[in-house]
């Protein structure tokens, strides 16, 4: 049994373990995604505070985190290599991590679920991601959860990022 909900400042120690999994995972793998410091503390404190910021639980364990906005993503008004799917409003994902020792057990689908039914909730029926070209185990949990590769999108420091979107 899962439990999705807001992070809590006395979450931040469980987030930010798994956010250091995923950044030793990218860089054991050489993938340029979450290094240089990023995300850090300070990046997801900004996400509780904007209520951006989401936590799956399982046994009172935090297995998962996930930022969830409906305020747009600026690095995204220019695509190449292809299109978005809508242009309608939109939920974007960012910071979606799952703990190690969850990998491979359908908890990107639990989580994902959820973030859905807030979408539609909010009266959003499309969710845009973006992930490192290198990250193929993200875009695996893409394709499967029902996404659709749209092209390249720059984030603001320059990094190539592969785009993706779902309609609800």
């Amino acid at each position: 049994m899962f439990t999705f909900r807001k992070t809590e400042t006395a979450d931040l120690p469980q987030v930010m373990a798994i956010i250091k999994e995923a950044q030793i995972y990218f860089k054991e793998n050489q993938i340029d995604q979450w290094q240089h410091n990023y995300p850090n503390l300070e990046t997801i404190q900004n996400d509780i505070v904007q209520d951006h910021s989401y936590v799956l639980v399982h046994k009172q364990q935090i297995i998962a985190t996930a930022a969830v906005s409906f305020d747009g993503e600026k690095t995204y008004n220019q695509i190449q290599q292809g299109e978005w799917l809508t242009q309608n409003p939109y939920a974007v994902i960012h910071r979606l991590a799952v703990a190690n020792s969850f990998k491979g057990q359908g908890v990107f689908t639990s989580i994902l679920n959820p973030i859905e039914k807030l979408c539609c909730e909010q009266g959003i029926f499309s969710i845009k991601i973006d992930t490192h070209e290198h990250n193929l185990s993200m875009q695996r949990s893409l394709k499967k959860n029902g996404f659709s590769y749209c092209g390249v999108i720059y984030l603001e420091d320059g990094s190539k990022r592969v785009a993706w979107e779902k309609i609800l």
